[in-house]
């Protein structure tokens, strides 16, 4: 699918250091993705932030994992634990691969858990960079 206008890769937006944590810490993300008939659907994930684009796992079988190899385009929501009034919202467009993908659900798995994932085989690696950044409580 060809990425719409309103999305396009040189419209990057950058995260301040502040929203930045946001993502590093082990706060939950909603990520919304777009099904065949044009509604959404949204589930909880781990997230990470690279220095360029937030970072998270699926698997191919999964909704997210098939909407987004249909349609790339990509909204995720990150909500402090602390203070759930303070967020980030971050839309782009999702680059999925399978390389790194075991490794970056292990290291997930340790921030959110403390051990290694049990099942990370077969995992897909979804890196979306900002196109456009929304956020309230954080500077």
């Amino acid at each position: 699918m060809d990425v719409p206008e309103t999305l396009k890769e040189e419209d990057m937006a950058g995260l301040t250091d502040a929203q930045a944590q946001i993502l590093l810490d082990p706060n939950f993300a909603v990520i919304a993705t777009v099904r065949p008939d044009g509604s959404p659907q949204s589930s909880v994930v781990w997230i990470d932030w690279d220095g360029e684009a937030a970072v998270f796992t699926t698997t191919r079988p999964r909704a997210k994992g098939r909407y987004l190899e249909r349609d790339p385009r990509v909204s995720i929501s990150v909500f402090d634990l602390e203070n759930p009034y303070r967020y980030v919202e971050i839309q782009g467009v999702a680059e999925l691969s399978d390389d790194g993908a075991a490794e970056h659900i292990h290291a997930m798995s340790h921030k959110y858990s403390g051990a290694d994932y049990p099942e990370p085989d077969g995992r897909l690696l979804v890196r979306v960079k900002p196109v456009r950044v929304h956020a309230m409580g954080v500077e």
